[in-house]
């Protein structure tokens, strides 16, 4: 079951229409008490995350977002991703080595400019580039790792809406 286009993705997005009222689907979802899920709603959004026994560092979860098309119809927008913690933490690392990389440019450029020998900087710089790399694929390991979940939490969620 590959329910998403594209795998190059770290934050795979989805989208349908749904017959039913926003309110329906929603209270559809507060009322779905499942082991090992947990749903909480906080206006038109609903998020489904794995209970404590179940999760784990690289555990997805999923955010559902309800609009209102017409008094019949709606639309749901899902987007399966990480512990908004891990996420954030995630993001900081990667700002984190943009900035070293930058800075270690600058530094790199200085030195040239100042007929000086630049080549440790220019070395950190292939260092920080690997490191990208090294961080994008660990997402996509977690993302991997998370994939049986994913279903999981898709699985779960189409359950709810075809009740």
């Amino acid at each position: 079951m590959n329910v998403f286009p594209n795998d190059i993705v770290l934050r795979p997005r989805f989208k349908m229409e749904l017959s039913g009222s926003k309110e329906g689907v929603l209270f559809n979802f507060e009322k779905s008490k499942k082991e090992p899920f947990m749903v909480n709603r906080i206006d038109d959004n609903i998020f489904i995350r794995f209970n404590n026994t179940e999760n784990n560092y690289w555990s997805p979860q999923l955010h559902l977002e309800i609009e209102e098309l017409d008094d019949q119809n709606s639309r749901l927008h899902g987007v399966f991703g990480p512990n908004p913690t891990i996420w954030t933490f995630f993001m900081f690392l990667h700002f984190g080595v943009a900035t070293v990389f930058v800075i270690l440019g600058i530094w790199a450029y200085s030195s040239a400019s100042l007929n000086r020998p630049y080549s440790l900087q220019t070395g950190f710089m292939l260092f920080t580039i690997l490191l990208w790399f090294v961080l994008y694929f660990v997402g996509r390991m977690g993302k991997n790792r998370g994939k049986p979940q994913m279903r999981q939490l898709y699985q779960f969620m189409m359950d709810t809406l075809s009740v």
